[in-house]
C-alpha cells in the first residue's frame, strides 16, 4: 500500500481519540446544559449543580487527548525523536485510536443524556441529587475503561 495511505491512517488514528471525544463532549454537555438552563427557571437555588452536571462529559475530550499523546509517543523513534509511521505501526495506531474515539464519543453522548435526566429529577425532587447521578458515573467508569485499555494498547 502507498506511503500515502499508511500516512492518513495513521495520522487519522492519532487524531480520532481527540476529535471524536470533543464532538462527544459538545453534544454531551448541549443536553443537560439546555435542560439546566430549563430547571433554573423553575428552582429557587442550586443552580451550581445543575451547571456542574451539564459539564460532565467534557471529561471524555480530556481522556482523548492523553491517547492522542500516548499513540504519538508509540510512533516516535525513540533514537531521533521523529514521528514515524510505517504499515506496521499506522493500521493498529488507526484502530485504538478510531474505536477509543468511538467509544468516547457515545458515551459522552449517554452521559448528556443521563444527566439531564438527573437535573429534572433534582429540580422536583433535591434530596436525589446524588443517586440519580449514579448512571452517568457508571458511564463515566465505561469511557475509563476504553481510555485505560487504549493506553495499554498504545505502550505495546
Amino acid at each position: 500500500m502507498s506511503d500515502e495511505i499508511v500516512f492518513l491512517f495513521g495520522w487519522l488514528g492519532m487524531f480520532a481519540p481527540m476529535a471524536l471525544g470533543a464532538i462527544g463532549s459538545m453534544i454531551g454537555c448541549a443536553l443537560p446544559g439546555q435542560t439546566a438552563c430549563g430547571a433554573m427557571l423553575d428552582v429557587e437555588g442550586g443552580y451550581g449543580r445543575f451547571i456542574g452536571l451539564s459539564a460532565m462529559p467534557s471529561s471524555q475530550t480530556i481522556y482523548g487527548i492523553v491517547v492522542m499523546f500516548s499513540l504519538q509517543a508509540a510512533a516516535t523513534d525513540s533514537g531521533t525523536g521523529e514521528l514515524v509511521l510505517t504499515a506496521e505501526n499506522a493500521y493498529g495506531i488507526f484502530a485504538i485510536g478510531s474505536l477509543t474515539g468511538l467509544a468516547l464519543l457515545v458515551s459522552a453522548a449517554y452521559q448528556g443524556r443521563c444527566l439531564s435526566s438527573a437535573i429534572n429529577a433534582c429540580k422536583s425532587k433535591p434530596e436525589i441529587f446524588g443517586l440519580s447521578i449514579a448512571p452517568a458515573a457508571i458511564i463515566e467508569g465505561f469511557a475509563v475503561f476504553a481510555f485505560v485499555f487504549a493506553l495499554v494498547l498504545s505502550g505495546a
